[in-house]
């Protein structure tokens, strides 16, 4: 897959996900998908993909913005960059309690692509600012 079809890929992925558009980011996967989650564990494949994104849209609003998206010439790998705006709506395992705090974070994804999808997403973002934000 070429540099530019990857940023396409990616690019389709990101926009999905400013929709809160599940099924678009799903067909954007690679059906065993894995995805590491930020200071979390590896969860492979499309069900657990899905069940984490229903989990983070009842928990979280969120935006994404400034994007910017990286590849290595033979498009297999690329990385992301970008501004997250959230609210916090309902209160996630282990963290503070939710009353619908916003916040803005600085966050990077790491993916790799097989067969013109995405096989790997890894998430990167700094959880104590994150829970700084929303404490106040």
């Amino acid at each position: 897959m070429a540099a530019a079809a990857t940023r396409a890929l990616i690019a389709r992925y990101y926009d999905a996900f400013n929709a809160r558009d599940i099924a678009g980011m799903l067909a954007c996967l690679h059906e065993d998908v894995a995805h590491d989650i930020n200071e979390g564990e590896r969860q492979i494949g499309h069900a657990a993909f899905e069940r984490f994104l229903i989990h983070m849209n009842r928990c979280y609003r969120e935006r994404l913005d400034a994007i910017e998206v990286m590849t290595n010439e033979s498009g297999l790998r690329a990385a992301a960059e970008f501004v997250v705006h959230g609210e916090y709506l309902a209160t996630d395992d282990g963290l503070p309690e939710a009353r619908g705090q916003t916040y803005v974070l600085p966050a990077g994804c790491f993916f790799e692509i097989d067969d013109g999808l995405i096989s790997r997403v890894t998430l990167y973002y700094n959880l104590k600012h994150w829970i700084a934000q929303v404490r106040g």
